[in-house]
This record gives structure tokens, C-alpha cells and sequence, in this order.
């Protein structure tokens, strides 16, 4: 995963001579990351009172307006004009979410680049047994989720509700080798997934191209997120 205080986009990380540890003789091989996927995990500490708010606006809305259908299996997904109608609470968050996609974002030769974000946004409210099935955001280079409340996900992690990444790579080097994986960071996880456990207050900001889906949510109560996407 990618912290918001790693090195600039584009610098050489990870790299260690061959054979430390591990290696023998004197040959030595400079490991290279190439290919990375980024997804930032950001807990922004938004002051308790925002999250009150959205969870009474979204609530709100979820009772007067109908569902959406798109990723969502169960529960409830609204339209995306959440700019629109979610307030300055919503707003708080998608100004977040942009800042951090601004430093995270870079030109072709690594250096820093202002770009002027075009955003959608909408919300969504899980119940117990709803899902989100895996899926892609085309037209869009940041996507982000925020979380507003997490549903207790965050105190018993038996409820599910995990956000899911699934790894882009496919599935070909572990039908290959399914006993073996790569000794670099993120070689551990081949043609499989990865899961994040959402807690109250946490933003996740991945690539819009990436896969993503949501594991049955088991609580009895509502897990309501923020989505956005941010295209040029």
C-alpha cells in the first residue's frame, strides 16, 4: 500500500543487492519495483460531528429516493450527484480525497503535476447479507471510498463487509507455481485478492482501473460509505 508520506511518484524504492539476505557469492542484482498498483490508506481524523451529519443525510436520502443499480447486490446505492445534496459534510470529504489524489499524482518523468479534478460522487448503505460485486471505474483515473460509519466492522471483524482488491497481474504465475511467490514487496499475493478492513474515518484512493468489490456485510447494522471517482 502506498503511505502518504512515501517517496515522491517516480523515485527507485525496494531495491536491495542480491544474496542480502539470503544470497551467496558475490553476485549482486539491483531488484527494480516495476509495476507497482498504488492504494493509499488514509485515516483523515474529519471531526465527529461530519460523519453525524453525512450518516443523517445519506440516511435521509437512502428513504426518499430509490436505489440505483450498478455494483451493488442488496443495499442501497444513490444517484451520483452527492455534491449536489450531501452538504458541506460530503464536500469535506471529496476536497480530502482530491488533495491526496494531488500528491499522489505525477507527469510521465515523476515530477509533481496540478491537475483539475473532475469528480462524481454518490453514496452507499449496506445491510446485513449485501455485497458489492468486483468491478472497474472506466473513464476515471482516481477512485476513492470513504468511510462513515463501519457498520462495527472495525470493532468484530467477523461481520465482513471487507473492501476488496483484486490482484491485476491475474491468475497465471500461480497456476504455474502455486507453491511459490515472489521475495519482493507484493509478491506474496498472486492471482488472488487482497482485503482491507474499512473503520470509521479511514478514505482508501486506488487506480480507477483496478477491480474492486465489497465481501458480505454481516452486521445488524448500516455500513455507510462515500465513492468517488476523479477524472481529468
Amino acid at each position: 500500500m502506498t503511505k502518504t508520506d512515501s517517496p515522491a511518484p517516480g523515485a527507485r524504492t525496494g531495491a536491495r543487492p542480491a544474496g542480502q539476505p539470503g544470497g551467496e557469492g558475490s553476485t549482486r542484482a539491483e531488484v527494480r519495483q516495476l509495476f507497482a498498483t498504488p492504494v493509499a490508506v488514509a485515516h483523515l481524523g474529519l471531526p465527529a460531528q461530519v460523519n453525524r451529519e453525512l450518516a443523517e443525510t445519506i440516511l435521509a436520502r437512502e428513504a426518499s429516493q430509490p436505489t440505483t443499480e450498478h455494483s451493488n447486490l442488496g443495499g442501497w446505492q444513490s444517484s451520483w450527484d452527492l455534491l449536489d445534496w450531501g452538504g458541506p459534510a460530503a464536500s469535506a470529504v471529496i476536497s480530502a480525497g482530491k488533495a491526496l489524489a494531488g500528491k499522489l499524482t505525477c507527469d510521465r518523468q515523476g515530477q509533481p503535476r496540478a491537475v483539475e479534478w473532475r469528480v462524481n460522487a454518490w453514496a452507499n448503505v449496506n445491510r446485513s447479507g449485501h455485497a458489492n460485486e468486483a468491478h472497474s471505474h472506466p473513464g476515471a483515473f482516481w477512485s476513492g471510498s470513504y468511510y462513515v460509519d463501519d457498520g462495527g466492522i472495525g470493532a468484530d471483524p467477523r461481520l465482513g463487509g471487507e473492501f476488496e482488491l483484486r490482484d491485476p497481474r491475474g491468475v497465471a504465475p500461480a497456476m504455474y507455481a502455486p507453491q511459490l511467490a515472489f521475495a519482493a514487496p507484493g509478491g506474496l499475493s498472486i492471482g488472488a485478492a487482497e482485503t482491507i478492513a474499512p473503520t470509521t474515518g479511514m478514505l482508501l484512493l486506488f487506480p480507477s482501473w483496478l477491480e474492486h468489490g465489497v465481501r458480505p456485510y454481516r452486521g445488524e447494522a448500516a455500513r455507510i460509505s462515500i465513492a468517488f471517482n476523479l477524472s481529468v
